[in-house]
């Protein structure tokens, strides 16, 4: 939970520079005037614009500056644009590292610090001053000087200065404008002077720290024609949560945008950018992506949670017999080890448990990620950029020349970098890497099908896994199923006669898992280890059939197989199972 901030009434009030009835006086004309309860106690002779200015730095938790007594560098508008300090009435005072230091008249300017962010792309570090002394010290001491550069070189920059403060005034009137009806409610609700947060600002809070509570794991922003729909996915299924009034689309849109450093003023195409907040004392980083829609931009973000992939192999839900598999696959000192499975399946987080099994001091891991979602101490993450032409098969190349002990690819998507990883593995190199196939036996026929010579197939791969995620049945309104579905048991081949020995569940539904039945999320597997007779069938081309019948006669476990594991053990449903593992007629009544 964020910590509550007080009141500015409150801490005057406990500082003994303000009775408590002439504040309640206050308060009561700060209402009826629609001011600023700061304002009105100065306009009442209470206090002075120095204690005002000490009070509100000490209710955001920043540091108070007398401006006469501390040293304003003499090249400030080098760092800051001139039109910024005059317009914003700010004061900078260093920068580096990034950071730049500046000191502020009033912390509930929130547009003046998405304006200075955007406009600098840098984190500021903000003091507290008497408004009236940076006004009067920008007035006295920063005089505009003739510029000196070019005619081309100056007409340039004017322009290009003249529409970036046009777009930044443009979209901070249209946040005004937009989010008026909000505020209004918002200030009826709200007491005293802890109007710290626009309505917008809070609204963009609140949809993030519910999503993050309610465990979801993709936060969906979507314009309809007459109102924006958020939805939450939460273990893999979309819930809708929130109707948002059209008329506040514009702000709530601008707002993400700004957050995840995107260009504001783009609307035509697609964006992506991140977000990082802290929650409960933990950072979450956010990846955004903005896409245009008839409606609208479409806003998305991925939640990255930390603990997602710190929850190591014993609990992604292998079998007994998979996890030994697992375990020494994983040990090998050469070869290819692939997991397949489509997107959202739990293909990274199944590699990164492996990884982090792996991750000891005489181990080196290079990892070449698109992007890189997780961080982690002790294994070298390189960033696939491909608008400066870094892409994966360069990572390749030159993580050969780093002499690693372990790599990760993190998608095989083209033949060049399929070669490169079938290279890395036949000189001693143990490789991870995924691929979308629908089964197991699929990643085989697809790496030929890219190009890669049948006898290096047959060669470097160790092992190729399949999964899928299914959701878990919820502990708290577990109840067996008397009468469970009889169509989902027939595509699962469960005979209706075994469930009267081996009792199924199913989840009642409760407030701990929204009434949906499931909490949380396990693996489901299919898995290949390469033996001689596989290897010669890969040798010969063999169709996707053929390499299953020998991986079944070999002892693979077929997803659906391994989910009537996890049906009859009462960790999911029937339904569940066939929903999502590799059932043929699904559909079928």
């Amino acid at each position: 939970m964020t910590k509550q901030r007080m009141h500015l009434g409150e801490i005057l009030y406990k500082a003994g520079l303000v009775e408590k009835q002439a504040l309640i006086n206050a308060i009561k004309t700060a209402k009826t005037s629609n001011k600023r309860l700061g304002q009105v106690l100065i306009d009442l002779g209470l206090i002075n614009e120095d204690v005002l200015a000490k009070a509100i730095a000490k209710q955001f938790g920043l540091k108070y500056v007398d401006v006469d007594q501390i040293p304003i560098p003499p090249d400030a508008t080098t760092i800051v644009p001139e039109d910024l300090i005059k317009r914003h009435n700010i004061l900078p005072l260093s920068v580096a590292n990034g950071r730049l230091k500046l000191i502020i008249g009033d912390p509930m300017d929130l547009d003046m610090m998405d304006s200075v962010r955007l406009r600098l792309n840098k984190e500021l570090e903000c003091y507290v001053a008497n408004p009236k002394k940076i006004r009067a010290y920008i007035d006295e001491s920063l005089v505009s000087k003739p510029a000196v550069a070019s005619e081309s070189g100056g007409a340039a920059a004017a322009v290009e200065d003249d529409r970036l403060k046009h777009s930044i005034d443009a979209t901070a009137a249209e946040l005004a404008a937009e989010g008026q009806a909000l505020q209004a409610e918002v200030l009826r609700i709200q007491a005293g002077d802890s109007a710290d947060e626009g309505p917008i600002i809070k609204l963009v809070n609140l949809i993030i720290d519910t999503a993050y509570h309610m465990r979801a794991s993709d936060i969906h922003i979507e314009p309809m024609a007459d109102r924006v729909r958020i939805r939450y996915r939460i273990d893999g299924v979309c819930l809708e949560k929130d109707n948002i009034p059209k008329n506040m689309q514009n702000p709530l849109v601008t707002r993400f945008k700004i957050l995840s450093g995107m260009d504001i003023a783009e609307k035509r195409l697609p964006q992506d950018g991140r977000i990082k907040r802290n929650i409960g004392g933990t950072d979450i980083d956010f990846r955004v992506s903005s896409l245009p829609g008839v409606h609208g931009p479409s806003i998305v973000l991925r939640i990255l949670r930390p603990d997602a992939v710190n929850i190591g192999i014993e609990s992604l839900g292998f079998a007994p017999d998979n996890y030994q598999t697992f375990q020494q696959i994983i040990k090998r000192p050469n070869g290819i080890f692939l997991v397949t499975g489509p997107t959202g399946s739990g293909k990274t987080t199944t590699l990164y448990a492996a990884l982090q099994e792996l991750n000891k001091p005489d181990k080196k891991i290079i990892t070449a990620e698109d992007p890189v979602e997780y961080n982690f101490a002790g294994m070298n993450q390189c960033q696939v950029r491909h608008e400066i032409g870094l892409s994966f098969d360069k990572i390749l190349r030159a993580m050969l020349r780093q002499a690693p002990n372990i790599i990760l690819v993190g998608e095989i998507r083209d033949g060049e970098v399929a070669n490169i990883a079938i290279q890395a593995a036949l000189t001693g190199h143990l490789v991870f890497s995924t691929l979308h196939t629908n089964d197991a036996c699929g990643a085989i026929t697809r790496l030929i099908d890219m190009g890669v010579k049948p006898f290096l197939v047959a060669s470097s791969i160790q092992a190729i896994m399949a999964q899928r995620l299914v959701r878990v049945i919820c502990k708290k309104c577990k109840v067996v199923d008397e009468n469970p579905n009889p169509k989902y048991l027939r595509l699962l081949g469960i005979d209706p006669a075994e469930i009267k020995k081996r009792p199924v569940y199913k989840g009642a539904g409760c407030p701990a898992c929204q009434n949906t039945g499931y909490k949380g999320r396990k693996g489901i597997f299919e898995m290949i280890e390469m033996n001689p007779e596989i290897r010669e069938l890969a040798f010969k081309r063999a169709t996707t059939s053929e390499l299953r019948a020998a991986a079944r006669a070999s002892g693979m476990r077929t997803l659906a197989e391994d989910g009537v594991l996890k049906v009859f053990s009462g960790i999911t449903t029937a339904e569940e199972v066939s929903r999502n593992a590799q059932v043929e007629g699904i559909v079928a009544e």
